[in-house]
């Protein structure tokens, strides 16, 4: 059955038996706050509950996947779409509009839009400024389909007239225009009548137009959702229709405006990782896609950027002391603060609980431990994940016979803990309850924030890695039954290992790919890099020749050839863990001492490791 929650309202959702529906799948789930939703929502009891969207972050804060215990089912943000074919690209342009939005008055995160109008309304120069990079940026203004989002009505209809007194025909909607009037804009923008529909308050969500080709963002959006959504707008694939292009003006903001995440929702980055894509002019994009700023709106964008890289930990803990909360993601979400910020090698939430006062002592030991809960911040396979959080729970029997125990254990103890026996580290973990539940925390939030799709791996039976999944090398080597209390990971240096997995022979290659002279020596400066999504191109150490075992090995394929392949050696994290490409295949060889060797991977690189790899190497 198909129905709108409005129908569903007016039939009376108490009509229908609570357990009717095996399935219930509810669109525009963001909306699941609102009263009919959740009458809808709390009546009906489904075996199975999807709700789609493409906005869960709610501007008012309130989060729709506690529905589903927080957890998400599948996730595909507009970079992976992007890179998909799934949506167009953009060519964004951050343009300053020398706008002054330092006097106008704050409150509750956002402008007063009253002052925002009386700003805009009227202000011819800053509308012929619009009018002027249009017809810079579009290269036939009389042939664009483009939607414009303003601040109020008085500032849609202003606009519409600045253009149409321009020569580019326009309209302006909003929630007061006609029902016929607003429909009749809309296909006339479709049938190229006009050039130009300006906005108040509609067209953010619920509106397919997918000819639209140009955006035009002509009001300081709060909201990264409400950024996101307006964005979409245009990001729909259309027959001629090759790029996107986006005009954003940006004016002279004040600091509680958060400009930083406009470009964080745009671009997937994280706050250190959005300061140098802005400092190297986005380097990273999905394929046909640009953001161009100019001088003024990137010194703007750094500003926002650094202003909130300053949360040392003092802040952070006046911050728990002044809001106390037991759930990290709420303090995130209410202090601004990145993960990374709170978990590192020298701290962590529980630490920061404790000096907070909002937790009790610390049991002796502790500290040891918490100093490696990030190392799990990368888990993002589920065999894996529910391995972990059952063995940190006491869900699952700790079994050194069992592969996804020894490699937790070994990521908690990289030198072996000092213990005679495995069971004797474990027992000493068990006392450890605010670590274990902060570790279990951490696999969590990591496995519901993970981008990649991951698979095990058919190649060889056994073996508890995924293809595609992050790994530190204290698991790698446990993974590979290389690691052991009398030869822990900490003493491995190498960046090859040989080791028998099930009877087979495995070559297993550790490659950094972004290697800085400050790290490496010359002798492993290796030339190691993708040259295409499938194959990839390596150098063995210096001293193996053709001739030699190890080399022959490499060439006739009489071992199984791992490849775990990192960006770079360090991460906001502390060291950064490899991506596991699966099985590489011999192809060709080059050269002695070292061996220049080509790869066929079984799998192709996940798309945003060759996209960044292959330009960061080339």
């Amino acid at each position: 059955m198909f129905a709108s929650v409005q129908a569903l309202s007016q039939y009376g959702v108490e009509n229908i038996p609570a357990d009717h529906f095996d399935v219930v799948v509810v669109d525009e789930f963001h909306h699941a706050e609102a009263p009919t939703y959740r009458r809808l929502l709390d009546h009906l009891q489904p075996r199975e509950l999807l709700g789609l969207t493409a906005t869960p972050e709610r501007g008012d804060g309130a989060d729709v996947r506690a529905l589903f215990d927080g957890r998400t089912a599948a996730e595909l943000r507009i970079w992976d779409a992007i890179n998909q074919g799934l949506l167009s690209p953009f060519h964004y342009f951050g343009i300053s509009d020398n706008t002054d939005l330092t006097q106008i008055a704050w409150s509750r995160g956002r402008y007063d839009e009253g002052a925002l109008s009386r700003l805009y309304t009227g202000n011819d120069a800053r509308a012929a400024a619009v009018v002027k990079e249009v017809r810079d940026k579009i290269s036939a203004p009389h042939r664009m389909r483009a939607l414009g989002f303003c601040v109020s009505v008085d500032h849609a209809h202003f606009m519409a007239d600045r253009f149409n007194r321009a020569g580019i025909p326009a309209a302006a909607i909003s929630g007061q225009t006609a029902s016929a009037e607003r429909t009749q804009a809309l296909a006339d923008l479709r049938a190229g009548t006009i050039n130009a529909v300006f906005a108040a308050d509609l067209l953010n969500e619920g509106v397919d137009i997918p000819v639209v080709d140009t955006v035009l963002f002509l009001r300081p959006t709060e909201s990264p959702t409400l950024f996101l959504q307006q964005l979409g707008r245009g990001l729909r694939l259309a027959p001629n229709k090759d790029v996107l292009t986006v005009l954003d003006f940006v004016g002279n903001n004040r600091a509680e405006f958060r400009l930083d995440l406009r470009y964080r929702a745009l671009t997937g980055a994280t706050r250190k990782g959005l300061e140098r894509d802005v400092d190297r002019g986005f380097p990273f994009l999905p394929s046909g896609c640009q953001i161009v700023l100019d001088q003024v709106t990137q010194a703007n964008v750094l500003a926002s950027v650094r202003q909130h890289l300053t949360l040392r930990w003092n802040n952070l803990i006046r911050e728990l002391r002044a809001h106390p909360t037991d759930s990290l993601p709420q303090f995130l979400d209410d202090s601004g603060a990145e993960m990374s910020q709170v978990v590192r090698s020298d701290r962590s939430w529980t630490t920061l609980r404790r000096q907070a006062g909002t937790l009790g002592e610390a049991p002796t030991g502790e500290d040891l431990l918490l100093k490696r809960v990030r190392a799990l911040t990368h888990v993002d396979d589920p065999r894996r994940a529910d391995a972990y959080r059952q063995l940190l729970s006491g869900a699952r029997s700790f079994d050194s016979a069992d592969p996804f125990a020894r490699m937790l254990y070994f990521t908690i103890w990289p030198s072996g803990g000092g213990y005679v026996d495995f069971n004797q580290g474990w027992t000493a973990l068990v006392d450890h309850g605010a670590a274990r539940e902060e570790m279990q925390l951490i696999i969590e939030m990591a496995f519901a924030n993970s981008r990649r799709l991951t698979r095990l791996d058919e190649g060889l039976e056994g073996l508890p890695l995924a293809v595609h999944g992050s790994y530190q090398r204290e698991e790698i080597l446990a993974a590979l039954g290389h690691a052991e209390l009398t030869r822990p990971p900490s003493q491995f240096r190498e960046g090859v290992l040989k080791s028998t997995v099930n009877g087979r022979t495995v070559d297993a290659f550790f490659v950094t790919l972004n290697k800085s002279e400050a790290e490496y020596s010359p002798s492993t400066m290796y030339r190691d890099y993708p040259i295409s999504p499938t194959l990839f191109h390596w150098e063995s150490q210096s001293t193996t020749s053709v001739a030699s075992e190890t080399g022959q090995r490499y060439i006739t394929g009489a071992s199984t050839v791992l490849l775990f392949v990192r960006r770079e050696r360090k991460n906001e994290f502390g060291t950064a863990p490899y991506t596991y490409l699966g099985e590489g295949k011999y192809v060709s060889h080059t050269g002695d001492r070292p061996i220049a060797i080509t790869w066929k991977l079984a799998s192709p690189m996940p798309p945003d490791l060759y996209s960044e790899t292959a330009l960061a190497i080339g």
